[in-house]
């Protein structure tokens, strides 16, 4: 079969990465990078780290509004997928780069995946909501990564669904180790184990509100512990336009986005992590490093459930006594599979 897989941001990359390597062992696979992400810190290190190969098309859309950037994506997509005439596509998670994907696909009538599918937070305001709820919709197979999120397919009526764990926890599996051997990153920096927080915001509705944003900086000043801030750029640009950039610099370390093996060390020697990020909540829990989410709501609600992940909003106050008093004492369940969820997608496209 020819395959085409699309993605454009971090997480997709991730996430693409186990299930390239599975697919390129049966089928022809054509990747297709958006440039949703088109920087080298937020896109080139994570193809170079983790060996996913060179983009067959980079489509260098970039930035921009929302309906801007899909539509941009939407037209670049459909000429590619009408040269290459493939007889699947396979798109990622809530992006962008994902919605207009599966829209080029289903108005050509060519068979379409959504591997990630199923998730919900909820929350229609989120524009991630809005593309990951219409791309399984539109798609043909879903595949979930969690019984959560079957269960929510199944009472929106959706058909196709399976269960094959996330592939994400496929990622970090094969990676943790090489990570640990190769990054340097807590020797560079003078960390040690458990011994400082990990911090990432990036979510509009954290960055563009002044209020809220300034909550989370006042937070994390009054934190009493050292604090890893790897700093988006649309953060950065923000911080600096409200003049909150310098007061944060003297309470926390800010540096650039980091690639993935050395985020990922970061991450797993951590004390806790602060987030706004799906993935990067996901991710602290398969190394189970306490969460502390700056939302109101989330799409991994497992993560809760089981105790390792508190949603705390943008309230400075409960920030910082999680920070202080947030201890999980359950122990996980097996919620994101096996490590096996490439396999699993792999053969059911085969089908």
């Amino acid at each position: 079969m020819k395959i085409i897989s699309i993605v454009g941001a971090r997480p997709q990359f991730i996430k693409c990465a186990p299930v390239s390597t599975e697919l390129r062992k049966k089928h022809e696979e054509i990747l297709i990078h958006t440039g949703q992400h088109y920087d080298n810190e937020l896109s080139a290190v994570f193809f170079e780290e983790l060996e996913i190969p060179k983009p067959d098309y980079n489509l260098g859309v970039g930035s921009g509004l929302h309906g801007g950037q899909t539509g941009k994506i939407l037209i670049a997509v459909e000429k590619v997928l009408l040269k290459e005439a493939p007889d699947m596509v396979i798109v990622y998670g809530d992006t962008n780069s994902t919605l207009a994907g599966a829209l080029a696909a289903a108005k050509l009538h060519i068979k379409l995946a959504h591997v990630e599918a199923g998730l919900r937070s909820f929350d229609r305001r989120m524009p991630e909501e809005i593309n990951r709820v219409l791309t399984d919709h539109a798609s043909d197979i879903l595949f979930c990564p969690t019984q959560t999120a079957v269960e929510n397919l199944k009472k929106e009526g959706v058909v196709g669904i399976y269960n094959v764990g996330d592939v994400m926890f496929d990622a970090l599996l094969h990676n943790k180790e090489i990570a640990e051997n190769k990054s340097t990153i807590l020797e560079d920096s003078g960390l040690g184990h458990k011994q400082y927080l990990v911090a990432t915001i990036h979510r509009p509705s954290n960055t563009d509100d002044k209020r809220n944003l300034q909550n989370i900086v006042d937070a994390f000043c009054e934190v009493d512990e050292t604090i890893i801030f790897p700093v988006h750029p649309r953060t950065a640009k923000y911080l600096e336009e409200y003049g909150l950039y310098e007061k944060l610099k003297k309470h926390a370390k800010l540096i650039k986005p980091l690639g993935y093996l050395d985020f990922l060390k970061l991450m797993a020697h951590a004390r806790k992590i602060l987030t706004d990020s799906g993935g990067v909540q996901k991710e602290a829990y398969m190394l189970k490093v306490p969460c502390i989410t700056l939302r109101t709501n989330t799409e991994w609600i497992e993560t809760v459930e089981d105790g390792w992940n508190v949603l705390v909003g943008v309230n400075k106050e409960r920030i910082i006594r999680m920070v202080n008093e947030f201890v999980p004492d359950i122990m996980q369940r097996n919620v994101f599979g096996d490590g096996k969820a490439s396999g699993r997608v792999v053969k059911i496209v085969g089908e």
